[in-house]
């Protein structure tokens, strides 16, 4: 089954970086990331029942991981995860 997951930066600074993250623009919650203790935070869960907020939330964490570690911290302003 492929799954996609679409995170829109809200948030930077030094320290930690926040995410929009959901199916599409309409349904997301709210993810961070503290790039220095390298911790994931659900800020907000995605508000529809319809769609499991922590299957969208481990994809949008694992795709922040790969920005952070594979990238050299560079977090884009849109960018997804699909598989």
């Amino acid at each position: 089954m492929a799954s996609y997951v679409l995170l829109l930066k809200e948030y930077e600074d030094n320290e930690i970086v926040v995410y929009r993250f959901g199916p599409n623009e309409d349904i997301m919650g709210k993810i961070e990331l503290n790039k220095f203790t390298r911790k994931f935070s659900e800020l907000e869960a995605i508000p529809n029942s319809n769609f499991p907020s922590k299957f969208y939330y481990e994809r949008a964490a694992q795709r922040l991981a790969v920005c952070l570690v594979r990238e050299g911290g560079i977090f884009p302003d849109r960018t997804a995860f699909e598989s």
